[in-house]
């Protein structure tokens, strides 16, 4: 099931030339470990899933791994680098070295490791695009509750959180075959 859902999702992503636009301006930063994730990701899976048009995204979510530069200000530095490029995406980025403090975790080894932490398992999945413009992905907890429209939290986060950020996010409204988990 792992081959067919991943070779699917490479081809959605492949066949959405906006998608590729987007990765292509943040390989070309050439930052260390560096993803797209969150919805950027859910949103378009869910979106064919139920057939329909591209739902808006609040922002486009992404993430590096830099020890060595990972005060919030570097971020800040990327998102005027990227809105200098393309100045009509909402860019959110943040280092994900420096997560971990901010949810009082131990120390992130690297993207994979900070995106487990992240509310969902259909959220925790980052793209990107390599130089042979090949599309890569991580995913700590695979593809299929993505594409089974299961919204349910990761191991390590906390249900109280998790459970307000599902009725503050309506995504039923956007998406109504979600199956939404309350996490028991």
């Amino acid at each position: 099931m792992t081959n067919r859902l991943e070779t699917e999702f490479v081809k959605i992503i492949q066949n959405d030339k906006w998608m590729i636009q987007v990765l292509k301006i943040v390989r070309d930063l050439k930052l260390n470990d560096s993803w797209i994730g969150a919805g950027f990701v859910r949103n378009k899976i869910w979106d064919k899933k139920q057939k329909k048009n591209r739902t808006l995204l609040n922002d486009i979510d992404v993430i590096y791994f830099d020890k060595i530069n990972s005060e919030k200000e570097f971020d800040l530095q990327i998102e005027y680098r990227l809105n200098k490029i393309n100045s009509s995406y909402n860019w959110s980025v943040k280092n994900q070295a420096r997560m971990h403090l901010r949810n009082s975790h131990h120390e992130y080894l690297n993207c994979y490791e900070a995106i487990s932490f992240w509310p969902e398992t259909a959220t925790a999945i980052a793209i990107r695009l390599n130089l042979k413009d090949q599309i890569e992905y991580i995913a700590p907890y695979g593809l299929e509750d993505l594409f089974n429209l299961v919204v349910q939290p990761t191991p390590q986060f906390d249900l109280t959180t998790y459970n307000t950020r599902i009725l503050k996010k309506e995504w039923i409204k956007t998406w109504p075959k979600l199956k939404i988990s309350n996490g028991n």
